[in-house]
């Protein structure tokens, strides 16, 4: 059974009602400000590295994410990930023991210069959690600079873009209970314990309901990405498994899956639709068969092998991150490259997209002889299936992580998208599954 927020259709909240909240929270530890940091904050950095463009026609060292742009260069699979969950766990056990936070009124989107009582609410439940500075608090109903400021710091540590619009994506998220946010830290606790033994001296780890990657070397992460990866119904799966080859202009082996889920109607309603992706049909025997040969209506091309071509409309672009995997998924380019920049990257059929997939290639290919930039580079230009078998171990690890913390005192969460964090309760995912 779903838990979600119960509708809150009347609003009446006064000036002695928001200093009996802000009481309530004066014994509560405190947690980082944006705007009460000297410097820059572990959340300003990181709202510039979302910013990263993806590369274009050639390898820019201003495109790549360096560590002081990163939110933390802590592996998220670290002991020091999992201390800092055990420090956190004791300022929304406080919260959850003082009644939670107040549920913000979502019947109108509120922004910067908006006016409404909403706002007070708002500016309450961004104080709870510390997104707004005590100091900043007010009292007015005016979304003013200093709510945009905090918003974007709430919706930064959820995974949303940092844009200061409070619409239903950010209601979603920020009414979901304080105790469920509280179990989720306890569950991911366990979780990253439970992962962070030695992972190796290179290795990728990709979070699943993060849609993220981190490129991680000698204890720190040295890159950022974001990923696309399975849909609910298609999910990327948990694996171990090690970097094995680069495959440059990759032919797209069409999975059995989507040839019965997506090929076979698509084929159904516009005919040419192979034609048009240059997708081949082989036998058995590797005999290529026209389309017309088959008769759609039936399940005959279950049993035949697709293949696209190499080339810009190829469903892994230009470069294919191979590893053995009894799951048969990998990572890969992509020519939507649009999708990096949605709220929920869960778009895929179990394999992982990434962003700045040459950046990554770059480093696993770092101690491969005859395997610079300029090498890939050239490789990607010609258009043929090159392939470079990788040396040294990078290891690859994907899992399940939906809330962690950071030394700083940031407190991150994500959707449980793929509903693991447990049954009942736990099984909230706001805005997917409602």
């Amino acid at each position: 059974m779903l838990v979600r927020p119960k509708p809150d259709h009347g609003l009446r909240l006064t000036r002695r009602g928001l200093l009996t909240g802000i009481a309530a929270l004066a014994g509560l530890r405190a947690v980082p400000a944006l705007a009460e940091s000297a410097g820059e904050s572990p959340i300003d950095v990181l709202m510039r590295a979302q910013t990263v463009r993806e590369w274009q026609d050639k390898f820019d060292a201003g495109a790549s994410t360096p560590v002081a742009q990163l939110k933390s260069d802590v592996p998220l699979l670290s002991p020091e990930t999992a201390a800092n969950i055990e420090a956190a766990l004791p300022q929304y056990q406080a919260i959850a023991g003082n009644g939670g936070w107040p549920r913000v009124p979502d019947q109108q989107r509120l922004r910067i210069g908006t006016r409404s009582e909403a706002v007070m609410v708002l500016r309450q439940r961004l104080a709870v959690t510390g997104d707004l500075a005590p100091s900043q608090f007010g009292y007015g109903d005016t979304f003013d600079s200093y709510v945009d400021a905090a918003v974007r710091r709430f919706q930064v540590r959820h995974g949303l873009k940092p844009n200061g619009l409070v619409d239903k994506p950010v209601f979603d998220v920020m009414n979901v209970p304080a105790d469920i946010r509280l179990r989720q830290l306890e569950t991911n606790l366990v979780r990253v314990r439970s992962m962070s033994g030695n992972l190796g001296d290179r290795f990728i780890f990709v979070n699943i309901p993060a849609a993220e990657l981190e490129a991680v070397e000698s204890g720190r992460v040295v890159a950022r990405h974001n990923a696309v990866v399975g849909k609910v119904d298609r999910q990327t799966p948990v694996l171990t498994s090690k970097v094995s080859e680069i495959n440059f202009n990759p032919f797209w082996h069409v999975p059995v899956s989507i040839i019965r889920k997506d090929l076979i109607p698509k084929m159904r309603a516009d005919p040419e639709y192979l034609t048009k992706n240059r997708i081949r049909i082989y036998d058995n025997k590797g005999r290529e068969i026209p389309p017309e040969a088959i008769n759609w209506d039936t399940d005959q091309a279950a049993n035949l092998a697709f293949r696209q071509d190499p080339g810009d409309i190829n469903a892994m672009a230009t470069v294919k991150i191979s590893f053995p995997n009894s799951h048969d998924v990998y990572m890969h380019d992509t020519p939507f490259k649009d999708l990096f920049g949605d709220n929920n990257r869960f778009y895929s059929s179990g394999c992982m997209r990434i962003q700045n997939v040459r950046e990554l290639v770059a480093w696993i290919l770092r101690d491969t002889p005859n395997w610079g930039p300029q090498q890939i580079d050239d490789a990607i230009r010609t258009g043929q299936r090159i392939d470079a078998k990788v040396k040294g171990a990078v290891q690859v690890y994907t899992n399940y992580v939906t809330a962690w913390a950071t030394r700083e005192g940031v407190v991150h969460f994500r959707d449980d998208i793929y509903a693991r964090d447990g049954i009942g309760e736990l099984a909230y995912v706001p805005g997917i599954m409602q």
